[in-house]
């Protein structure tokens, strides 16, 4: 049954200018850089693996001697005559008997090396001889499948014992995606390997170093406004000193020729070749049309509490001047004439820089003073984007808008994963926000999941972005790519592996909102809508839990006391041991009371965080956590669960100490929280009731073509008959693209990577309803209209 109503929008009513609103955001995670988008398909190519990146690695991960027909071999790795000092290591294959040959094996990644037939691919490797009675001899590099079938080859005759670089054309004979890339030699002596590379000659744009092309594509068909670039936690984790294996990412050890880049660990578990560098971020930046946000670290890593002396900050700080220049600079300047020398003599113009990622704590935000300061005194018109941690409240989140209000920073990092329900319920959270104050970068945000019923929820959500520019900037969602064999992170935007790629549902409403974002809002006013649904304004009940987060703790003189009646209920609890997989919570009791307070004494007695307070727990994974010491003992958070998806409520820093006795409280009210720890309030939040409004809708204009862009998303199950009138304008015809037809648990995959993707159509409106029309609005469906002027449509006609 359809409900009717009535949408009007005006061109006379525009509102905030929504400039470079949605963008995507690229961080080297889930293997999104080396064995993703990057288009080396060699793994470990520099011999550089380490137990620093992953407890599992070593120097010849990946990697496998091959004997063939009697050959025999003693593989080495080796340092002391290295191809260059930052990539010390090199694999060395003493020739003992030749046999049918010896020499590596590579396994590449995924399930191998994938090759399309009759496509082209460079290899190249750094190779010397030692000791050889030949002048030259012969490498055989040939892919094969598992079962040994020739999949491409060639040969290279290798002489000398000075580093050179050899380079050959191989092409598939068939297509296969298990290749193993084979490098047999025969002679006598030995055979020095370094950077050994496999790259597709069909790059994306043909470029040298490239991109691969089907996932870079997909980057191109969002038409993201910018590119947000590296990260993410990689930023900031890491060591100070810029030539450990181990530093915090810095852009210049990036840049250059690949084999001098230094190997570096990414805090998400593996290897970074450092392929896909600064000038590469740029490049791609340019190439699929997005404008290039960098984000830069500021000297402090609150993973592990390193921190640059204030009196030592200058070489960061140069860093990040040198950085505009490099992307703005004439050829006449130092870090512009590099840029030239890579390949790129016209400045990328970059716009904006973003000092920071989820930064916390007050080491941070003092020394993000001297950097903004400096980069303004040198590039007043540079767009300086602060930051204000992961969550989307509390202590820290306000040190960091207060910090941004201090310095007028232009733009103000906010990240968070959460529920559906809780983007729902939070739609308009930036209504209340000053145009005045810095805008909003929300620059990591997601629901849990990649469900069509999750991008439902992110459409709705992405309305309130839109329908508050005057807060909201700039926004992009998070994570954008994941190897679906090499997990850190979920939900992602895009899932690939060796040879396919495929977006999500969410994928196609990134792209509905970034095609059809629009320049100016529009005002738009509803009539005859149905009044929103509360699902959720009851108080928060149930299940009561305490336990150690995963330690072992005491607690003692635990309570619940009804706030109205004044009831005392005594709670006994023996002592907890944790683990790191399973948090050991023991149920307490349950509680009907709409307000009272829980309160307890624990301490610590060993391990390396806290406590968690379990509470409101009503079943299903629908309940509530206060967790005191938390990520890396450094939080006391409120944590909402619907359907086991977690969304952090608020956050302050708190850090628990062994033997230390606290006293702990909570009171709730209703849906109020409020945390106490030795009698001070720590955190303090409601969660807000879920509302299902009738429909979520949003309208812009864009200029290029003058349409009317009218999104709308209905997230219910029943039909909407919307009338939309346009006071100040003739329609012609509406281009309608729709997301519907699917069930709230569907999901895309490669076997049917389309399955929840948009359908486009025209809709003809009648002539007698020039300035109105009539549309269905589906059930569960994300709808965007381009309202077409008839004038411009009858001109367009009449010249074709």
């Amino acid at each position: 049954m359809s409900k009717v109503g009535r949408l009007s929008v005006s061109l006379e009513h525009r509102g905030a200018k929504l400039g470079d609103l949605f963008g995507i955001f690229f961080e080297d995670l889930n293997h999104a850089a080396d064995g993703g988008l990057y288009g080396e398909l060699v793994r470990n190519r520099s011999f550089e693996f380490d137990r620093i990146d992953n407890s599992s690695y070593h120097a010849l991960t990946a990697w496998e001697k091959i004997e063939r027909g009697g050959g025999q071999a003693q593989v080495s790795i080796q340092t002391e005559a290295p191809l260059n000092t930052k990539n010390p290591h090199y694999a060395v294959i003493e020739i003992v008997a030749e046999g049918d040959g010896v020499g590596l094996m590579n396994y590449g990644y995924n399930t191998g090396i994938s090759l399309k037939q009759g496509e082209q691919y460079l290899f190249s490797m750094y190779a010397k001889r030692e000791d050889s009675k030949s002048e030259a001899e012969a490498v055989s590099i040939a892919v094969e499948n598992p079962d040994g079938v020739v999949l491409a080859e060639a040969s290279i005759a290798v002489s000398g014992n000075e580093w050179t670089r050899y380079e050959a054309i191989l092409t598939a004979k068939s297509t296969d995606h298990s290749g193993r890339l084979i490098l047999l030699t025969k002679g006598t002596g030995s055979l020095a390997l370094d950077h050994v590379s496999l790259f597709p000659k069909e790059t994306f744009k043909q470029r040298s170093n490239g991109m691969r092309q089907d996932i870079a594509s997909m980057l191109q068909e969002l038409k993201p406004k910018f590119m947000r670039f590296p990260g993410g936690c990689l930023v900031h984790d890491g060591s100070l000193n810029a030539d450990d294996r181990n530093s915090m990412y810095r852009w210049k050890n990036t840049i250059g020729p690949v084999h001098d880049r230094p190997a570096r660990r990414s805090n998400w578990g593996y290897n970074q070749t450092l392929g896909l560098g600064y000038y590469e971020y740029f490049v791609l930046s340019e190439d699929i049309g997005a404008k290039p946000i960098p984000v830069l670290p500021a000297g402090y890593d609150p993973h592990h509490k390193r921190i640059v002396p204030i009196e030592e900050l200058g070489p960061w700080i140069d860093d990040a001047l040198d950085l505009i220049e490099f992307a703005n600079g004439s050829i006449e300047t130092t870090w512009g004439a590099k840029r030239a020398e890579l390949g790129h003599p016209e400045p990328f113009g970059m716009e904006y820089i973003a000092i920071g990622n989820e930064e916390v704590g007050e080491p941070f935000f003092e020394r993000y003073t001297y950097f903004h300061n400096a980069i303004k005194a040198r590039y007043p018109e540079m767009k300086i984007i602060n930051s204000s941690g992961p969550f989307p409240a509390g202590g820290e989140y306000e040190r960091g808008w207060a910090s941004a209000r201090e310095h007028r920073s232009d733009y103000v990092d906010e990240h968070y994963y959460v529920s559906p329900e809780w983007m729902l319920a939070n739609i308009h959270r930036y209504a209340s926000f000053s145009a005045d104050d810095p805008k909003v970068f929300l620059g990591e945000y997601a629901s849990w999941g990649n469900t069509y019923y999750n991008a439902l929820a992110e459409a709705a959500y992405m309305t309130g972005l839109q329908n508050n520019a005057h807060a909201v900037g700039l926004a992009c969602y998070a994570p954008l790519l994941c190897n679906v064999d090499y997990v850190n992170w979920r939900p992602d935007l895009i899932w690939f592996n060796n040879h396919q790629v495929f977006g999500t549902p969410n994928y196609y409403v990134q792209q509905l909102f970034m095609h059809h974002q629009g320049d100016y809002l529009l005002e738009m006013k509803a009539e005859g809508l149905s009044q929103p649904i509360t699902v959720n304004e009851a108080p928060i009940t149930g299940m009561l839990a305490l336990g150690a987060n995963p330690d072992t703790a005491e607690f003692w003189d635990i309570q619940l006391e009804n706030n109205i009646t004044g009831e005392i209920i005594k709670l006994d609890y023996a002592t907890a041991q944790g683990s790191e997989t399973y948090r050991n919570l023991r149920e307490l009791g349950k509680t009907d009371w709409d307000h009272y307070t829980i309160s307890f004494k624990a301490r610590r007695l060993e391990g390396e965080k806290g406590f968690e307070l379990s509470f409101g727990d009503r079943g299903n994974g629908n309940r509530y956590l206060w967790e005191i010491g938390g990520w890396q003992n450094q939080d006391s958070a409120l944590v909402s669960f619907v359907n086991g998806r977690g969304s952090c409520l608020t956050q302050s820093l708190f850090t628990v100490e062994t033997d230390v006795v606290y006293q702990f409280s909570l009171e709730v009210t209703g849906r109020q929280l409020k945390a106490y720890i030795n009698g001070e309030l720590i955190n303090a939040e409601e969660d807000k009731p879920l509302v299902i409004e009738p429909l979520y809708y949003t309208a812009s204009y864009e200029e290029a073509s003058g349409d009317i862009i009218v999104k709308a998303v209905n997230v219910q199950n029943q039909s909407l008959e919307i009338a939309f009138d346009v006071s100040d304008r003739s329609i012609g015809s509406v281009e309608v693209y729709e997301l519907c037809g699917c069930q709230l648990e569907d999901e895309n995959d490669f076997a049917a990577p389309t399955r929840v993707s948009p359908k486009q159509k025209l809709y003809h409106v009648e002539h007698n309803a020039a300035e109105s029309f009539t549309y269905m609005i589906q059930p569960h469906s994300i709808t965007v209209l381009r309202l077409k002027d008839e004038y411009e449509a009858i001109k367009k006609a009449y010249q074709n």
